[in-house]
């Protein structure tokens, strides 16, 4: 047995008798689970070649400028897009209980972190992935009015994302709802939503800049918009990541629509949960999905970045249609898709758009991880040390 793991054992069975001060106590639960995860029979493994190594690359801003321009791009951010969309901050949950159809999985593979609750008869409880659906029940219950809607902080745990420059064990995003009517799904109203919220993330990229003149504005004045089977038509011999870097490096800032259903090579562009973004309406435009992303071509990395995924939010009818269409059906029982049906929740639009990635984007950092405290594997952490990429 190597020394790390006779270590680990030793530890282990007397931390209890130590008699440290609580912050060496504190130490001590940290060195035994790293020393565990070094043990010669460790599984944890990362794979290198998704980290993006910038050749030359030095922050611009120390440790100390960047914290407070995290202070201060969080604040002002959001500031702007409550004012631009209407939105009251509400306080939200880390974790809903299992098998109410409140928390959303996301591309519909994704695992959620679980535990069980003692007082509660060890019902299960679930680490939130977003709050899509919590939000829609949340302006149901406030009454919110047409034109207006809530955000909220939403922190969660992603234990199955592939961590690399963008992806993160953590995620915090601002997690944004508004009330609309029947009339307001329309892929209009989609992209004069889009182009507001755009116009919140310039606004605070001059005030960056403003701020520390190290720093030099380089998104465009005005976001693009595709659909994504326009752009297979124009790139079909690419990847649907290949594609968004290629549109992004041309236009700097673009809007990819109609994510989630199949497009003519009977691919999706990419995964999209069936209750709660609708990918399968065909708008006035003739194309299909009410829906879509936020990329950004980022000059640190030399690839696309995605800033924020939203939508027009399902009906008494897509969310049954599009359940059937990813095998889903199941799920048309459960208490939250039965008041969708049952007509018992607003019609609303919503979206989550990543404070960290917000963040590095605006203070051109190279790893989410030099401005968000999270875990990462040593590997990582010693190849980022090499290129000058100091991980919080």
């Amino acid at each position: 047995m190597c020394i790390c793991k006779l270590f680990y054992k030793m530890l282990l069975k007397n931390l209890k008798m130590l008699s440290f001060c609580e912050k060496i106590r504190k130490n001590a639960c940290r060195l035994i689970i790293i020393l565990y995860l070094c043990s010669a029979n460790t599984k944890y493994e990362i794979k290198m070649s998704n980290l993006i190594k910038p050749e030359g690359y030095k922050a611009l801003l120390d440790m100390r400028q960047t914290e407070m321009g995290i202070k201060m791009i969080k604040e002002f951010f959001q500031q702007n897009l409550s004012t631009e969309l209407r939105l009251c901050r509400v306080t939200a949950p880390l974790f809903v209980l299992k098998g109410l159809g409140i928390n959303d999985d996301l591309n519909g593979v994704e695992r959620p972190v679980t535990f069980p609750i003692k007082d509660l008869g060890e019902a299960q409880a679930e680490v939130v992935h977003s709050l899509a659906k919590w939000k829609r029940l949340t302006l149901a219950e406030y009454e919110i009015e047409p034109a207006y809607g809530v955000y909220t902080d939403m922190n969660a745990i992603r234990a199955d994302e592939e961590l690399d420059n963008l992806h993160s064990l953590y995620v915090d995003q601002w997690d944004w709802e508004a009330v609309i009517t029947k009339e307001d799904r329309t892929i209009a109203f989609l992209e004069n939503i889009v182009r507001r919220i755009y116009g919140a993330i310039l606004r605070t990229e001059f005030l960056a800049c403003e701020h520390y003149p190290q720093l030099k504005p380089f998104l465009p004045k005005e976001i693009h918009f595709i659909h994504a089977q326009d752009l297979l038509d124009m790139y079909p011999d690419l990847s649907p990541k290949e594609r968004e870097d290629a549109i992004c490096k041309k236009y700097g800032a673009v809007f990819v629509e109609g994510i989630g259903g199949k497009l003519s090579d009977g691919k999706k562009h990419d995964g999209r949960a069936p209750d709660y973004d609708d990918w399968s309406t065909v708008a006035e435009n003739g194309k299909m999905g009410l829906n879509g992303d936020i990329l950004i071509w980022y000059p640190v990395l030399g690839r696309s970045f995605e800033l924020s995924s939203m939508g027009i939010r399902v009906d008494e009818d897509t969310i049954v249609s599009q359940c059937k269409a990813s095998h889903c059906e199941g799920r048309l029982t459960l208490p939250y898709h039965q008041m969708i049906q049952n007509k018992e929740l607003p019609y609303t639009i919503g979206g989550g758009i990543g404070q960290s990635r917000l963040c590095m984007l605006l203070l051109n950092k190279a790893h989410v991880g030099e401005v968000q405290a999270s875990i990462w594997p040593q590997k990582m952490i010693d190849e980022c040390e090499k290129h000058n990429i100091h991980l919080l």
